[in-house]
């Protein structure tokens, strides 16, 4: 390639929240965006650059000429834990800038390599996570260079984010005292919120559920849309005929609101990237998919709580006392740190119940397991990732949200589209086993099964 070629290929520098779900969402869009003739650094943090070193290999991030990765510090303590970091920490130093020098001065030497070296154009455009936005408006302002925001969650929850602020002024939220979680104040509707319907309080992203009007994690979600305006462009990830009402509100808000889901979707479209990169942080167990080779088609519960939630003891053994009684054949994913502060441990009793019908693993590769044709039904956390990964490969869902925007994708979920329901936060083995035999064989997981398949054909046909 020639020097002339390369200096005049746009080159666009993508930084995503350093958490697993929106490593992956970025990266996707990165491998189109390069995949349409960009340039493409893509930037993590120095320790999520070495988890993805540890778990797809010491060479799985040299890149190609034109798609690079780079690592900027995140300036929290120094740690080789294989576990996601503390979310309020990692917010708490987006938002006190901390991460705007390093990546000013990596934008400032991309540009000096392009002078001198020619090895890369210069940089033509950022693309950044949208909860990111606080410092990387900044940093784009700062090179003079264009910004697009990339919100990796749906549109409702983008919507429920960027309605925290009125909810504050209205008064509603941070929480009067404590008794607000358990005297049906959550219950609360809010019909003002344009697009929407029926949204109640603890519909809404979970941060307002505080009681401290400094809370990080509230105001970090508020300063993350605050400036949404400011932006070349909002990009989010689903799909119009999916969220028709949302959009449209949206779009009179913003100045250009764009939908580029579902991502795989459009990664299938294109002859495979040549960049092999994997998505995972976790080292991924693939030997799962031979065991649901020996499972008939629609038979196997796929359970798997995402790469941030956790749970009790208590409700560990209850999810699975569920399953086991159920009698239905399940693959579980529970994750080394799943539990609260300690490993998770499943009693003896369960393990040999199960032996013949259950698989637990560590981490595996979720589309494929999705994709594969004993799997059912998909018990999530409701993550937007896990979300339209599920409805894409046409698989219903049981719903139980942990925290920030789940509680809105499950009420979308099984509310709006008819292809979930919802498991109560307060989890008994009796409930999980009659839900997940109405998913698997009862009436209403046929109608839910016929729904997502309508769903999925909607996606392929896009945007």
């Amino acid at each position: 390639m020639g020097s002339t070629e390369v200096a005049t290929k746009p080159h666009a520098v993508c930084i995503p929240v350093p958490a697993q779900s929106h490593i992956k969402a970025m990266l996707k869009f990165a491998k189109l965006l390069h995949h349409r003739g960009f340039h493409i650094t893509f930037v993590n943090t120095e320790f999520n650059h070495k988890r993805f070193l540890k778990s797809l290999g010491s060479n799985s991030l040299d890149g190609l000429p034109d798609f690079r990765f780079k690592a900027i510090p995140d300036s929290l303590p120094d740690s080789d834990e294989d576990a996601t970091q503390d979310v309020t920490l990692l917010c708490e130093s987006v938002r006190k800038q901390n991460l705007l020098a390093p990546f000013h001065a990596l934008l400032a030497k991309l540009n000096n390599d392009a002078i001198s070296t020619s090895s890369n154009p210069p940089v033509t455009c950022i693309v950044s996570d949208g909860f990111m936005s606080t410092f990387t408006i900044t940093a784009a302002e700062e090179i003079g260079a264009p910004i697009v925001l990339f919100y990796t969650i749906a549109a409702c929850s983008f919507m429920g984010c960027k309605q925290l602020r009125a909810v504050v002024e209205k008064g509603l939220a941070p929480l009067k005292d404590e008794s607000c979680f358990t005297n049906g104040y959550l219950d609360t509707v809010i019909d003002w919120i344009p697009g929407m319907r029926d949204i109640r309080l603890r519909d809404l992203p979970t941060f307002l559920q505080t009681t401290n009007a400094d809370d990080t994690m509230l105001n970090f979600i508020m300063e993350a849309t605050d400036r949404a305006h400011e932006a070349s462009a909002v990009v989010l990830h689903t799909f119009d005929a999916l969220e028709p009402d949302v959009l449209d509100a949206l779009s009179s808000m913003l100045p250009h609101v764009y939908t580029v889901g579902p991502l795989q979707l459009h990664l299938n479209q294109i002859p495979e990237h040549p960049l092999k990169t994997g998505y995972s942080l976790w080292k991924e167990e693939t030997e799962c998919l031979e065991w649901l080779n020996t499972k008939a088609p629609n038979s196997v519960v796929y359970v798997n709580f995402g790469s941030i939630a956790v749970m009790t003891p208590e409700q560990l053994v209850e999810f699975g006392w569920g399953l086991a009684n159920s009698k239905l054949s399940f693959f579980w994913v529970i994750r080394p740190d799943l539990v609260f502060g300690e490993s998770a441990i499943l009693p003896p009793e369960f393990v040999a119940e199960t032996k013949e019908r259950g698989l637990i693993a560590g981490w595996c590769p979720q589309e494929q397991v999705l994709n594969h044709p004993s799997v059912g039904g998909f018990l999530t956390h409701s993550g937007w990732n896990s979300t339209v990964e599920s409805i894409t490969a046409g698989v219903p869902m049981l719903c139980w949200p942990f925290f920030g925007d789940q509680q809105m994708d499950c009420r979308y979920t099984c509310n709006e589209w008819g292809i979930g329901m919802e498991i109560s936060n307060d989890v008994k083995r009796d409930e999980v086993e009659k839900l997940v035999k109405e998913l698997m064989e009862r009436e209403k997981g046929k109608k839910m099964k016929n729904k997502v398949m309508e769903w999925k054909k909607l996606a392929e046909e896009g945007p």
